[in-house]
């Protein structure tokens, strides 16, 4: 303490009028709000790691010089053992969306929104963080690796698995850990992975903007990680609608820094890093609980086996380990674990809310009824030009149909002579079309309906989605807008697409790009 008011001395030549002490975080780093006469304040942190300081001092001045939502370093001690940070108040996100979290996850918008700005920022910090960073000053190590990866589930094994006095065979285990330590470090990254992105180390000003603390664990390794981390805190909550909203905005916001993946290879590796990070905090919750004997962490572990729980509902190559399924599932099924309905909580804060679960049929905010064409995937999309005289086209995958557009009210290019042989594919068609401009505002509208119901679909897995374009003669606006709408999702979506002009009798198939 004295080390810490003598480094406050000499920064702000004086010493402070007044010294708190902060309530405690997870490390065993102390922390006090020192004031000085002019009112102004500080946040002083004593460490007990020379290494761990050194790593946080060197990650916040590498950050502070990207300009991201950080505290500053003001000063520290010449053996790093203690330093000053720029105060950034005492209102937490876990603090602020208290209320929502305690109603059983019922959260409010001004939380949802918190929750939003949050997420859409931890892009900003991993990719543009990860510039020029020199990870040798990471600590306890530079990158996240196998090593990392099979020290946690090992974790997991001994420290919670075999507590329940579940049988299994180890060595098929070991095995199935090995396989799955691979799989999660297979694709290189360049990206800063926070390891402790949670709700308590994020600050909020007065505008609710995030700021992010405590990231000295931090190292080189995947963005999936840290989303798994914050969406998947057992204690949060989250309904699977809200988590999925946030994914999207977070998915959104990376594609801001970097070239993304395809939304149906970022949902499998995100599900591949839920799953070890729930193994990783049921290994967690086990030693503090079954060995420690702390009672917040025995009653944390029934959320993290539902989430458990609701992965080993995804279809099997999304967790591709046949004997860890096993065992994951006969741990799941354990007595002791048997789900229990829990009562709908009304906030302590006055915000009202329904008498009832308004999501009864979600398949992970209620009951488990799940679609029987989820998971199934690839995506097929067939789109058709038509003419109403001939009846709207059948939908030979047997779901009903789709989407059926009339174009009928815009400006029909058959109606004069030049263009009646030609069709919706023909150049001088396409230019009077384009020229009258009616059909191009059309199908703006289209697009956006398009392209939200196709990403939804690749999400969920489904493996057909129908669209139909009708004019008077299935000749030329049908036909122009089914194309263009084809090669529209085609290439953003790089998926399979069968045209069918069915009144002329032309059929094609842009065929699915591997690489998306």
């Amino acid at each position: 303490m004295d080390q810490l008011i003598q480094l406050y001395t000499t920064w702000a030549g004086q010493a402070p009028a007044h010294v708190e002490k902060l309530a405690g975080a997870g490390s065993n780093r102390q922390y006090y709000r020192l004031t000085g006469s002019d009112g102004k304040t500080v946040i002083g942190v004593l460490g007990t790691s020379k290494d761990e300081d050194h790593a946080f001092v060197y990650l916040d001045r590498h950050f502070t010089q990207r300009k991201l939502p950080v505290p500053h370093v003001l000063a520290v001690s010449d053996d790093e053992m203690c330093y000053l940070q720029t105060d950034l108040g005492s209102t937490s996100l876990f603090e602020a969306i208290r209320g929502g979290r305690e109603a059983g996850g019922r959260y409010n918008l001004a939380e949802k929104e918190l929750l939003k700005r949050t997420i859409r920022q931890l892009p900003n910090l991993q990719i543009r963080g990860a510039i020029g960073l020199d990870w040798n000053n990471c600590y306890p190590q530079p990158e996240f690796d196998e090593d990392n990866v099979l020290f946690d589930l090992n974790y997991f094994k001994y420290c919670f698995l075999k507590p329940t006095e579940l049988e299994f065979h180890e060595v098929k285990l070991q095995a199935s850990f090995r396989r799955f330590a691979k799989d999660l470090i297979a694709e290189p990254t360049e990206s800063f992975m926070y390891r402790d992105f949670q709700a308590r180390n994020i600050m909020l000003d007065a505008e609710g903007n995030p700021f992010f603390i405590d990231f000295q664990g931090g190292r080189k390794g995947p963005y999936y990680y840290d989303l798994a981390s914050f969406l998947w805190q057992a204690s949060a909550k989250y309904s699977f609608k809200l988590r999925r909203d946030l994914i999207a905005e977070y998915y959104h916001a990376l594609s801001h820094y970097i070239e993304v993946p395809s939304v149906r290879h970022f949902a499998g590796r995100l599900s591949l890093f839920v799953l070890f990070r729930t193994l990783q905090v049921l290994g967690a919750y086990g030693f503090r609980g079954y060995f420690e004997h702390k009672q917040h962490f025995i009653d944390s572990i029934p959320p993290a086996i539902q989430n458990l729980r609701d992965l080993l509902a995804l279809r099997e190559d999304v967790l591709p380990y046949p004997y860890l399924r096993e065992v994951l599932t006969a741990l799941v099924n354990l007595p002791q674990f048997a789900p229990k309905k829990d009562e709908m909580q009304p906030r302590k804060d006055g915000f009202k809310t329904t008498d009832s679960n308004i999501y009864p049929k979600n398949p992970q905010d209620g009951l488990p009824t799940f679609s029987k064409y989820d998971g199934k995937g690839p995506l097929v999309v067939r789109v058709y030009s038509f003419s109403y005289k001939k009846g709207i086209p059948e939908d030979p995958s047997g779901n009903g149909g789709g989407y059926v557009f009339d174009c009928r009210s815009t400006h029909n290019p058959g109606r004069y002579e030049p263009y009646k042989k030609l069709t919706g594919l023909d150049e001088p068609v396409i230019r009077f079309l384009e020229d009258d401009g009616e059909i191009v505002e059309f199908l703006q509208h289209v697009y956006a309906l398009a392209d939200h119901h196709v990403a939804r679909y690749i999400q969920r897995g489904f493996t057909s989605l129908m669209f139909c374009f009708g004019c008077t003669g299935g000749q030329h606006r049908s036909v122009y807008s089914a194309q263009h709408l084809a090669e529209h999702i085609h290439e953003k979506f790089g998926i399979e697409v069968q045209i069918v002009h069915r009144e002329q009798n032309i059929r094609q198939t842009l065929e699915a790009v591997k690489d998306k």
